[in-house]
């Protein structure tokens, strides 16, 4: 079977650990809305997909440390769950990341793409759990290395899943090429945090009033459009910074399967 041509679209990591790209903090938040506004049902199902395996492994875990609260209250239970939990489900949250990369470059993606990557499920796993051992450990040094950390290593996962790196590359990648603009990283990151609690803000007013259930319906209406447009943001990002390889078809228009090759 001949192979299609590849194009690669936005940056390279060649460029991105020498700090040749450029970020627009208001460019990027104004693409990413306007790609949200046509793909986030994509994301917010996978989202959700995620969220009922990541609820199904807490329970069967807790379990077996002697039911759900026993295992949040005593210490040891609870990073083990917080481990287990980790390991599991960042192979498929991986995969909602990839949606958002793949919205910044025109494709579409449909919410069963967070099972498209468990080939590398392993390399996932590992490194989502090397990245929070590290800003975990970072926020107990005074918080500002942990929040650097947290910046600086965002777009790790995505460049074991695309680029195929090992998680200590991609660890060491991520760092080495974020650091040039980690401020402007940092400040979209912080923007769309802030959208969140604005967001918030009526259900903290409305307490445990009549009008609770319609500050709660309000807060969940602006998550399924604030979190979709992170995760679309991200993409814009790794686009911008990493870069995108593709397969371009005889009639030059862009492609993606459901599954992505290991």
């Amino acid at each position: 079977m001949e192979k299609l041509p590849v194009e690669n679209v936005g940056g390279s990591v060649e460029e991105a650990v020498k700090g040749e790209y450029h970020l627009d903090v208001a460019t990027i938040l104004k693409e990413g809305w306007q790609i949200t506004l046509k793909s986030r049902m994509a994301i917010n199902l996978g989202l959700f997909t995620c969220l009922m395996i990541g609820m199904l492994v807490s329970l069967l875990v807790s379990s077996q440390l002697g039911g759900i609260e026993v295992a949040i209250q005593d210490q040891r239970s609870a990073t083990l769950l917080n481990i287990i939990v980790t390991l599991v489900v960042y192979p498929f949250i991986v995969g909602v990341e990839m949606m958002g990369i793949f919205h910044s470059v025109g494709l579409k993606t449909r919410a069963k793409l967070v099972f498209g990557f468990l080939k590398r499920g392993s390399w996932v796993a590992v490194s989502a759990l090397l990245t929070s051992t590290l800003v975990t450990i970072g926020l107990t040094l005074f918080y500002l290395p942990g929040i650097f950390l947290a910046v600086a290593l965002s777009l790790a996962l995505p460049l074991v899943v695309e680029k195929k790196m090992s998680p200590i590359k991609a660890i060491s990648i991520s760092i080495q090429a974020t650091r040039f603009q980690w401020f402007k990283i940092f400040a979209i990151y912080l923007i769309l945090a802030l959208a969140v609690l604005i967001s918030a803000l009526p259900v903290v007013m409305a307490g445990e009033s009549e009008l609770s259930f319609i500050a709660i319906a309000f807060f969940l209406f602006c998550l399924a459009y604030i979190v979709p447009l992170f995760y679309n943001v991200k993409g814009i990002l790794y686009r911008e910074i990493f870069g995108l390889q593709m397969e371009i078809a005889a009639d030059q228009t862009k492609t993606i399967n459901d599954t992505f090759s290991a």
